[in-house]
């Protein structure tokens, strides 16, 4: 078993739920001889450098995240799509380590598969709009899968707004520090001009500051 990353033993000593249910997974994960590595504040295991499963916390369950969980064969049902237009990413939540437990063989199967599907150099084919995607915005897309995953979700139309938003900057440079000032929009699943403060729809793009007003 590959030996495990101190930054994730401090993440799962800190949660403050699910600490048994992502022992258990990682003791799965592992087993399959991934590399540990804590990414974007999650448990993330690679394979040759390559991403392939991510450890998720949330309110309501835990799960187990294949970036590219579009290419398993899935025969006992088990996958979901974080959104309606997820693209490759495919989750299976868990509440309980008896669950976990009883699917161990299964999963252990899946990530086997997982990793069988990028050794031989298998991805996803994305649904892309018409618009081209700028080299900046690849770049950034090939560096940071959960991104990656947040711009493959969103509706044709978000994803088309942002690529014109990004394509209109003649530099190089605006396009980046343009790309990285949508970011925490795109994995929120917001388009450009959606209200992002949860206070009303008011367009053009919202700031937020309106929501201070009494």
């Amino acid at each position: 078993m590959p030996p495990t990353n101190p930054k994730v033993d401090a993440h799962i000593a800190n949660a403050k739920k699910w600490q048994a249910e992502l022992t258990a997974l990682r003791r799965i994960v592992l087993g399959c001889d991934l590399t540990e590595e804590l990414k974007w504040g999650q448990p993330c295991y690679t394979y040759d450098g390559a991403n392939i499963i991510i450890l998720g916390s949330f309110k309501e369950h835990c799960r187990l995240m294949f970036v590219n969980g579009s290419l398993l064969k899935d025969p006992k049902g088990l996958l979901q799509k974080p959104g309606e237009h997820t693209q490759a990413g495919r989750f299976i939540p868990f509440t309980s380590v008896k669950e976990i437990t009883a699917l161990k063989p299964v999963l252990k199967d899946y990530i086997l598969e997982a990793v069988a599907a990028e050794k031989a150099g298998v991805k996803p084919v994305y649904k892309t709009t018409s618009e081209p995607y700028p080299e900046e915005l690849e770049a950034k897309l090939d560096k940071d899968p959960a991104l990656a995953e947040a711009f493959a979700a969103l509706t044709p139309g978000r994803q088309r707004a942002y690529l014109l938003h990004f394509n209109a900057a003649k530099q190089s440079a605006t396009r980046t520090s343009r790309i990285e000032a949508c970011k925490s929009r795109i994995l929120c699943g917001k388009g450009l001009q959606d209200c992002i403060c949860g206070h009303s729809k008011k367009m053009p793009i919202c700031d937020g500051s309106h929501k201070f007003i009494c």
